[in-house]
């Protein structure tokens, strides 16, 4: 009874203390959810017509870059698909597309302002940022205990056909007060596993003393940090940019595995860095491999190898970002995701009106007693 007592306590307090937080947090996912989709739709620039041709490679397009935008520093090249212009970063916070089949710049843009807007509430809830990291991480951590003693405070006390049909089903047809606490308890129900998913990989990616004790518990284990560069330091600039092209091709024919042609190119500043690649950009997760520029063999320890390669600890960092986003069963995921989001940030104002609704109740009788009082005086 004490038990049920205190985690009652703590589910109210709690959720009252972090209301804000987690339905800002549920709103913004929902949208984040299906950020690359919408980008596509609302930006023109991002689609080419492939007509069967070749893709030029990578030295080009950032020599076209590069004339285009002569006074700026340039990044890395990625090719977003066959059927999609090739973006490249312009530090510190633009990106130019261009045709990866024509080598023209089809435009300049900087980060979407509507995106940043909702990427600031999601991280940092439009605080400062080491003020914001704080509040939206333990406010993910108080809503993961939320979903736990909410669970508890679900469970039926008799598993008969009156209690499964109050813990299952929302009473449409009843009073507003009713349908606001099935909505709260049903559907908080219903989304819980979801969104516990959603705050696990949250606290990862806010804590890193968090993703330290998961990565430890599920037996990882540290590797050693070794310095990742090219053994030769004699390659000239023009060369350097033929290597460049070379190792693009490797990554398109002989590394990537899924969506072969969707790979993010490094281009190295001296002769002693690596070309950098990332491949398999597959459902959330990715692949980054480090080769010498001069034999063009992958360096050991800069990469982080293939996904089914991997051993728990280190499956579980690599595919925290595509569990957290829901990229990582598809369209299929994403959708569940959305709907768990939406239903995340709608708990705070069911929970709060139930509050509300017996705050009033628990009032009403000592209104009436006043009057009482009032009409004998």
């Amino acid at each position: 009874m004490m038990f049920k007592k205190i985690n009652a306590w703590v589910h109210l307090w709690f959720g009252l203390f972090s209301g804000i937080v987690v339905f800002v947090l549920g709103l913004t996912g929902c949208i984040l959810v299906f950020e690359p989709e919408l980008r596509s739709l609302t930006s023109p620039w991002l689609h080419v017509d492939a007509a069967g041709r070749e893709m030029l490679p990578p030295s080009v397009l950032y020599q076209t870059a590069k004339k285009a935008l002569p006074d700026k520093k340039l990044g890395t090249v990625w090719y977003h698909g066959e059927d999609h212009s090739v973006s490249i970063s312009v530090r510190p916070d633009s990106q130019i597309y261009v045709n990866p089949y024509t080598a023209k710049v089809v435009a300049i843009k900087g980060d979407s302002e509507f995106f940043d807007f909702v990427k600031e509430g999601h991280y940092y809830l439009w605080l400062p940022e080491k003020i914001g990291h704080q509040v939206t991480g333990w406010g993910t951590a108080i809503f993961f205990i939320l979903l736990v003693s909410g669970l508890v405070l679900w469970w039926p006390k008799k598993w008969n056909k009156r209690a499964v049909e109050q813990s299952f089903k929302v009473k449409w047809k009843a009073k507003f007060k009713r349908v606001n606490y099935d909505l709260h308890n049903v559907f908080g129900f219903y989304s819980l596993l979801v969104a516990l998913v959603l705050a696990f990989t949250g606290l990862m990616m806010s804590f890193r003393w968090f993703g330290d004790v998961v990565f430890i518990l599920t037996g990882g284990v540290e590797h050693e940090r070794v310095e990742v560069r090219s053994d030769s330091v004699n390659v000239e600039l023009a060369n350097q940019y033929r290597q460049v092209d070379k190792a693009w091709r490797i990554g398109i024919t002989q590394i990537g595995e899924h969506d072969k042609k969707s790979i993010i190119v490094g281009i190295p500043e001296k002769a002693s860095d690596p070309i950098y690649l990332t491949v398999d950009m597959y459902k959330g997760t990715w692949r980054d491999v480090a080769l010498d520029q001069a034999t063009l063999k992958p360096i050991p320890g800069g990469g982080n190898g293939r996904m089914r390669d991997l051993a728990l600890a280190d499956w579980i960092n690599r595919a925290n970002y595509g569990l957290h986003v829901g990229e990582i069963g598809g369209i299929t995921t994403k959708i569940i995701y959305f709907i768990a989001s939406l239903i995340s940030a709608s708990l705070p104002i069911t929970g709060f009106l139930i509050w509300w609704g017996r705050r009033k109740k628990k009032s009403a009788p000592k209104v009436k007693n006043r009057r009482q009082l009032a009409s004998v005086g």
